[in-house]
C-alpha cells in the first residue's frame, strides 16, 4: 500500500508551528497504512475544534458536525454500515465539555467505533480558556485567580462505565501511540484513546516536557482485563498512566444488537426500500 495513500498533498493546515495535532495526524496516517485500511473504507467524525479539523487534513470519508456532537453522528454512521471503519476524533473540551453527555450514553452503548481525544487541557481554539481536563492553578484570562475546579478524569469514568477499551497515550511517542491507536482500531466496540498532547501557543503549564516528566508506561505485568486495577491506575494521584488501562472483550457492539441485523447482516445502505412497509410504519404513528 502507498504509505502516503492518506496524504491530501499541498494543504494550508491552521495549527501553531509545533501543536502536537501535527504529530497526532503524522501518526494516524501510518497506524492506518500500517492496518492496510484505504481512505474509502475509513470514515472520521469530528466535533469543533483544534484537534476537530484533523478531517480536513486526511484524505477519506468525513464528517465536520456540531460542537460535541461527533459521538452519537458516529454511532449512527456504523449502525447504518458496520463494514466501515468510524473514528470520532475532537479535543477534550469538544468531546468531554460540550459532548460529555454523548461520552458517556456512548459508552453505555459500545457501538464499534474508536473515539481518540486530543487533551491539550486548553480551550485553543477560542486562545486560553481552562478545559474540562485542565489541571487545578492552571491560570487563564478567564481563569484569573486560577483553575480550582476538580478535572474531569475520562479513562476513570470510561473504565467506571465498563468501557471494552480504554487507553490512554502521549502526542511526543508516537511510536507507541500507533501501537495504541492500532489496538484501538482493532478492537470490537468502543475503544477510547485519550491523548496527552501540548499546546505550545495556549498552555504553557502542561508542556512536552511536562508530560513527558508526569507520565508512565505500564508495563507487560500490568493485567488489562483487570477492571479494579485499571480503576485504581486511572485515579491514583500523581502521574498519567500510559498505555491499554482496560480491556472487556466480552461486550457485544451496539450495531449487532440491533434488531436489523438479526436476520439480514447486510449494511442498510444496499437494502431495497420497501415503500410500503415504510408507508404503513407512518401512518401507524399517526
Amino acid at each position: 500500500m502507498d504509505k502516503n495513500i492518506y496524504d491530501m498533498g499541498k494543504i494550508d493546515i491552521a495549527w501553531c508551528p509545533g501543536c502536537g495535532n501535527f504529530s497526532i495526524l503524522k501518526t494516524l496516517k501510518e497506524t492506518l497504512t500500517g492496518l492496510g485500511l484505504v481512505p474509502s473504507d475509513v470514515v472520521l467524525v469530528s466535533g469543533i475544534g483544534q484537534a476537530a479539523k484533523i478531517p480536513h487534513y486526511l484524505k477519506c470519508n468525513f464528517l465536520n458536525g456540531l460542537h460535541g456532537r461527533a459521538l452519537p453522528v458516529a454511532t449512527g454512521i456504523k449502525a447504518a454500515n458496520p463494514q466501515i471503519t468510524v473514528i470520532a476524533q475532537s479535543g477534550d473540551g469538544d468531546m468531554y465539555g460540550e459532548g460529555g453527555n454523548h461520552f458517556m450514553h456512548t459508552i453505555r452503548r459500545n457501538p464499534d467505533i474508536t473515539n481518540i481525544v486530543h487533551n491539550n487541557m486548553v480551550y485553543g481554539l477560542t486562545k486560553e480558556q481552562a478545559s474540562p481536563t485542565s489541571q487545578p492553578g492552571f491560570i487563564t484570562p478567564v481563569q484569573t485567580h486560577g483553575v480550582f475546579e476538580e478535572p474531569f478524569n475520562p479513562v476513570a469514568v470510561a473504565i467506571a462505565l465498563n468501557a471494552s477499551f480504554v487507553a490512554r497515550a502521549f502526542a511526543g511517542d508516537r511510536d507507541q501511540t500507533s501501537e495504541i491507536m492500532g489496538k484501538a482500531i482493532r478492537h470490537r466496540g468502543y475503544a477510547l484513546v485519550d491523548i496527552l498532547q501540548p499546546c505550545v501557543s495556549f498552555n504553557k503549564l502542561n508542556t512536552h516536557r511536562w508530560f513527558k516528566d508526569n507520565s508512565y508506561y505500564l508495563d507487560d505485568s500490568h493485567d488489562q482485563s483487570d477492571r479494579m486495577e485499571a480503576f485504581r491506575r486511572a485515579t491514583k494521584p500523581g502521574d498519567f498512566p500510559l498505555g491499554v488501562l482496560y480491556v472487556n472483550s466480552d461486550r457485544t457492539p451496539f450495531e449487532e444488537s440491533l434488531p436489523a441485523y438479526l436476520n439480514n447482516r447486510d449494511p442498510l445502505y444496499t437494502r431495497q426500500l420497501n415503500k410500503e412497509k415504510l408507508a404503513d410504519l407512518i401512518m401507524s404513528r399517526t
